[in-house]
């Protein structure tokens, strides 16, 4: 049975705006012909459903950056999904609207200028600054195969930045994520890729490769630095770069 994309980037699609979990696509009907080019062409499908409702890609996000989880899932790329204009978290972001929500920091990267090549990505960087991502698989239990996560764009649900520093090295930056004042997690950007840098030509690299062209004024979130925590409702969040200051949502 040949995998339906369309079908598949619909249901993800209806889940995410209903709140509405659903099972692992490889566990349904054509589940075994969903293989990694499959579900990004489903991952495409999903982004074509929100540009048709008048969202715009903004930005790439990086996905098993770290080492261990590479490991873990038994792969020996990262994965990417695409941001829109409807993610960033202003000040606000209602947990309401997600089906299990959670959080981790990260480290962004603004483009200045026009990617034209994946081994120019460095030199079109205009600012770095330290971040989060909301994350919210679709999937029933947060339990997912490794296509599964790719179709539902790699968990990609919201995400924030503070402000923006000229670029320099982020390799031994430490990360903290706060909730109500409380650290639940700390980290170091070592622990994307071994520096953030290398995720940032990662993401070049995929992007070029699918046709995506990273334009000016895109964000690339680079990876998690640590592992993500649950997203509680009703909670000020705040995650602190080593001199990159900070950024702060709070949650409903």
């Amino acid at each position: 049975m040949s995998f339906d994309v369309q079908a598949a980037a619909a249901a993800l699609d209806r889940a995410a705006r209903d709140r509405a979990p659903v099972p692992r696509l490889t566990d349904g009907p054509g589940g075994a012909g969903l293989d990694a080019a499959t579900a990004y062409a489903v991952q495409r499908a999903g982004i074509d459903l929100r540009v048709g409702r008048g969202e715009r890609v903004t930005g790439v996000k990086m996905g098993f950056t770290s080492r261990a989880k590479m490991a873990q899932m038994g792969v020996d790329d990262v994965i990417w999904g695409l941001l829109t204009d409807a993610m960033p978290a202003e000040g606000a972001l209602d947990t309401g609207t997600r089906i299990h929500p959670r959080v981790e920091p990260e480290i962004a990267f603004l483009i200045g200028r026009e990617v034209t090549s994946p081994l120019a990505v460095e030199a079109a960087v205009d600012g770095v600054a330290v971040g989060f991502e909301v994350l919210d698989s679709r999937y029933a239990g947060f339990s997912f195969a490794l296509p599964d996560v790719i179709a539902d764009n790699a968990s990609a649900s919201g995400y924030g930045v503070g402000a923006w520093h000229r670029p320099r090295d982020l390799a031994n930056t430490g990360l903290l994520l706060e909730i109500d004042g409380r650290a639940v997690a700390t980290g170091s950007a070592a622990a994307i890729l071994g520096d953030p840098y290398r995720s940032l030509r990662a993401a070049a690299r995929l992007a070029a490769a699918a046709g995506v062209a990273l334009q000016p004024g895109m964000v690339v979130l680079a990876g998690a630095a640590t592992a993500a925590v649950p997203l509680p409702a009703g909670a000020h969040v705040r995650v602190v770069g080593a001199g990159l200051g900070a950024a702060e949502v709070t949650t409903r």
